[in-house]
């Protein structure tokens, strides 16, 4: 039996999506496998954990469909060395647990560390090395889109490959599950579902708010964990105390371990986003493609994930290339939606405060270095995220007509070509400004 025989039967069981972007890159290794073990070699951790985590049983019934045997399935990286017995039953254990099903491109290897969100990645990789002992609960905060869920399901996926049971849900999921429990009166399962796991994740608890029914169970869900030094990790897109309509016992109890925010993360963190977003879905970007998204996108990294998928679905059908002139084409209409809620007056209250001086300042008829400089900044930005005109802007700014705004606008081109700090300085207030981040 062969590494295409047995690709052959996947591509009959699995969707084209799957077996194109991860079943394909299965190289079966016939020399180091035998009748109780069938070993495959992938190319990183990523594709391997997916695999292990989907498609474990339907490789082995490809096997029984084959030849009758129904082997362990070891997939490793390429290169790794064969697996113990105790490594392959730690495995065996992993894939058994009775946890939720988490996606696995969500682990610690594949999220972004920037200054935004060191803290919180490092309270999730503490918290999944030693569960239940440390930061317990764990609460971590933050605006939509910025990585709370990934952080809290690599913590899920790294506990099942420890053999740990594993329950991730929506606070919504919560209350439907309870909800359904009380109706169907069997609230014995739902409560060995939720309080005789090892860890329990919930995601968005801020709509816990005004829940009166559900907060009490939840309230007793989190004792009975919390007593028995059980692992609980939240997320939420706010503090404890700042969630209206929560009884004060729980908002209590969510802060006796950690809270960890996640802020918008910088341009250099974006980029780098952007890069290993790319790298793990083999999207080939340049370097003007990738700066061009980043500072024209907000701070999500959802949004980000979107685009790239846009951009590489475009290349493929139209049977080109990505390049700068098509990520332009795709971003236009988003980028033309950004301006129309940007107000000339909002680019002088961030260039002002980026820059420490007074807005009243650059609408002024003064002349010194730090005011023309910030002026200039101001008339670059204002022509490029804003739809006014250049005579809009001089009478805006109180300039006698927009000969003086084109002149500062090549000006501030030439600086851009030339100092690079000048550009960084640009690339920040633009992002600030598109996040509106004032």
């Amino acid at each position: 039996m062969t590494n295409k025989d047995i690709l052959s039967v996947l591509k009959q069981e699995t969707t084209s999506v799957d077996y194109e972007r991860f079943l394909k890159q299965l190289n079966y290794k016939k020399n180091m496998s035998d009748d109780n073990v069938a070993v495959f070699e992938v190319a990183n951790k990523y594709i391997a954990n997916w695999i292990k985590t989907k498609y474990t049983n339907t490789i082995q019934q490809c096997f029984e469909t084959l030849n009758g045997s129904k082997p362990k399935i070891d997939i490793r990286l390429t290169g790794e060395k064969k697996k113990t017995k105790k490594e392959m039953v730690e495995q065996e254990k992993a894939c058994t647990a009775e946890s939720t099903m988490l996606n696995p491109s969500y682990t610690f290897d594949s999220f972004v560390l920037g200054p935004s969100n060191q803290m919180a990645y490092n309270a999730s990789l503490a918290v999944s090395k030693k569960p239940g002992i440390q930061y317990n609960p764990l609460f971590i905060y933050g605006g939509t889109g910025l990585g709370k869920t990934h952080l809290l399901q690599s913590i899920g996926n790294s506990a099942i490959e420890q053999g740990k049971t594993v329950i991730y849900v929506t606070i919504e999921q919560f209350m439907n599950d309870f909800t359904f429990s009380i109706k169907s009166k069997n609230m014995e399962h739902f409560r060995d579902k939720y309080r005789k796991c090892d860890i329990l994740l919930i995601d968005d608890i801020q709509f816990l708010s005004g829940k009166e029914q559900t907060q009490e169970e939840f309230f007793h869900t989190f004792n009975e964990l919390h007593n028995a030094k059980k692992q609980i990790v939240m997320t939420s897109d706010r503090l404890p105390s700042q969630i209206a309509g929560l009884v004060d016992r729980l908002k209590s109890r969510f802060e006796w371990g950690l809270t960890a925010d996640i802020q918008i993360p910088g341009l250099e963190t974006k980029i780098a986003i952007i890069e290993k977003k790319s790298e793990l879905n083999g999207i080939e970007l340049t370097r003007d493609v990738i700066n061009y998204i980043a500072t024209n996108l907000d701070s999500s990294i959802r949004e980000i994930e979107g685009v790239l998928i846009r951009i590489n679905a475009s290349a493929n059908l139209l049977n080109q290339e990505i390049n700068l002139e098509l990520a332009q084409s795709l971003l236009k209409e988003q980028i033309k939606e950004q301006k129309e809620n940007i107000k000339l007056p909002d680019i002088i209250t961030v260039v002002a405060a980026e820059l420490n001086i007074k807005p009243s300042d650059i609408k002024s008829r003064k002349r010194t270095a730090i005011v023309a400089n910030a002026r200039r900044v101001v008339i670059y930005l204002a022509r490029e995220l804003t739809h006014n005109s250049m005579p809009d802007i001089a009478k805006f700014l109180g300039m006698k007509d927009h000969s003086s705004i084109s002149h500062n606008i090549k000006k501030a081109n030439e600086l851009i070509e030339k100092d690079e700090n000048f550009k960084l300085i640009i690339e920040n207030l633009k992002n600030k400004i598109i996040n509106k981040e004032w």
